[in-house]
């Protein structure tokens, strides 16, 4: 079954400052959550997909990973030793065995199976159980990321209308580009993890369309094409690595390219509704 994508990781150095440059492009973002593992996050909730704006606030509840078992604190936490960005990409799930019996069959890496409850604050001061079971896996190739999929157990709890009206007119994912050296490595693992066989490959790259979102992978010339020198120029010889996220905007007029700077973690590319 084909996966649709679930939301990105976006791992930043001070969250407040991530939060703050989202909203002035005029996203709303939640207010902070915690988890029981030391990390922390703000929001950016578009129609059934979202960015999650991570840091590390307290290093000392991190558990260290062991064998079979992925730590996702310990990995972001890594991560930001280097850079801050995308560290990963999550699809959605209906069925956690199911997703770890496909990835398994495959031949992919895969982890002990994790669940977990937080609290979810909302804008009004209240707040709400929400609940996720996450499947880990990664990919030699792809070192410096990882991705997992996500079943959201209480959807009714986690989505709000307040967090998807936005003034910018953000509506939905658009796609999430990747650069590689070689799109065409990274067929046999976006597909197994999409569950998606069907791709297009050009010189360019590589695309995959999702039953929610497209990934693109591209080599550096064509993500510059893209998106320009600026943007284009913040991409470190550590590829593979996600550098933007394109949101579907209503009202917009003209496509945008806003560079992940110092602050935002990722390029943001706003493209207008069709």
């Amino acid at each position: 079954m084909a996966r649709g994508l679930d939301h990105v990781v976006v791992a930043v150095s001070d969250l407040d400052a991530a939060a703050q440059a989202w909203a002035e492009l005029g996203f709303t973002v939640t207010p902070e959550n915690r988890h029981a593992w030391g990390t922390a996050n703000r929001l950016v909730q578009l129609d059934g997909f979202f960015i999650e704006i991570l840091t590390v606030a307290d290093e000392s509840l991190i558990v260290e990973a062991s064998e079979g078992d992925f730590s996702f604190g310990a990995f972001n936490r890594d991560f930001l030793k280097t850079r801050q960005g995308a560290s990963m990409l999550v699809a959605e799930s209906v069925d956690p065995a199911q997703d770890r019996a496909d990835f398994q069959r495959l031949g992919l890496t895969t982890y002990a199976p994790f669940s977990f409850e937080r609290v979810a604050n909302f804008k009004d001061g209240s707040t709400g159980k929400v609940g996720f079971d996450l499947t880990f896996l990664t990919d030699p190739l792809i070192p410096d990321l990882a991705f997992f999929t996500c079943r959201n157990r209480y959807p009714e709890t986690f989505w709000n209308a307040d967090f998807q009206r936005h003034d910018n007119g953000a509506a939905a994912i658009g796609a999430i580009f990747m650069v590689a050296s070689d799109p065409s490595d990274h067929h046999e693992f976006l597909g197994g993890f999409t569950g998606q066989r069907e791709m297009r490959a050009t010189s360019l790259g590589l695309e995959i369309q999702t039953p929610r979102g497209l990934i693109s992978v591209l080599n550096p010339d064509a993500y510059r094409h893209l998106v320009g020198d600026t943007a284009a120029n913040e991409v470190t010889s550590n590829l593979p690595q996600i550098v933007a996220v394109e949101v579907v905007c209503d009202g917009l007029e003209k496509r945008k390219v806003i560079p992940a700077g110092d602050a935002l973690g990722i390029t943001v590319i706003l493209t207008p509704a069709v």
